[in-house]
């Protein structure tokens, strides 16, 4: 039992991940239901065999209030994996308006990406339209579970529509 499983609040919001050990002590109280397993594993008993959970969300909701991210260049950088998202470099990284603050940009996760040097000042004070720049990821609001992949080493595709990815 050495996977982690994906746990949901009652919303459907990403709340955690656990060890398949407690998911399955929260499945077996009631406390919680399976959304996806892994088909190609099983937990046997002596008896019986039951699928290995991957995604479960909990029979109640639980109020987190502390769950936004602080916007930071290091946690823009996080989100955006360390690459550009002009051209995907991650040489020389700064941080780009999206919309510039002379255009009345603000300081936000949505108008905020990670640029190399080059691309930031090719950029200069356009919108990436403007200068025949597409972004390769629109920017997003992160929520804590995301930042959880780095330290997982990656995101199983089972969660990825829970995850917003």
């Amino acid at each position: 039992m050495d996977a982690n499983v994906l746990v949901l609040n009652k919303d459907y919001q990403p709340l955690s991940v656990c060890s398949v050990h407690r998911s399955v002590k929260l499945l077996f109280l009631d406390k919680a239901e399976m959304l996806h397993d892994y088909p190609e594993r099983k937990i046997r008993t002596v008896t019986e065999e039951y699928s290995y959970p991957s995604v479960i969300r909990l029979r109640r909701y639980i109020n987190i209030p502390y769950n936004k991210i602080v916007l930071s260049r290091h946690n823009i950088m996080k989100r955006d994996n360390k690459k550009c998202q002009y051209c995907g470099s991650s040489r020389n990284l700064t941080i780009d308006h999206v919309i510039p603050k002379s255009r009345g940009g603000k300081d936000t996760w949505e108008n905020l990406v990670t640029a190399c040097d080059e691309c930031n000042v090719r950029k200069g004070n356009r919108t990436p339209e403007e200068a025949k720049m597409p972004l390769k990821r629109k920017p997003f609001r992160p929520i804590h579970i995301t930042f959880l992949q780095s330290i997982l080493g990656g995101v199983q595709e089972d969660w990825k529509p829970y995850l917003y990815m």
